[in-house]
């Protein structure tokens, strides 16, 4: 399963995204990349401590999780 298009709050953070068509909150999704059942992306933690979602690196731009269309 990979990550199709995302949704942003006000301040750019990632909210929920779409995979096979279905929504899930960020949170679901960090769930769900922890146990290996999303391509391309592992789990982070910021600074304060929060967890987040973020591409695994390569060269490609297009498949960074920044750059998906939104909804």
């Amino acid at each position: 399963m990979k990550i199709e298009k995302v949704k942003r709050n006000s301040e750019g953070d990632i909210t929920d995204v779409i995979i096979n068509n279905n929504v899930y909150s960020i949170n679901e999704a960090i769930m769900m990349a922890r146990d290996g059942k999303i391509e391309g992306v592992n789990v982070a933690k910021a600074r304060n401590g929060r967890e987040y979602l973020r591409s695994n690196p390569d060269d490609n731009k297009a498949n960074n999780l920044d750059s998906l269309p939104t909804f």
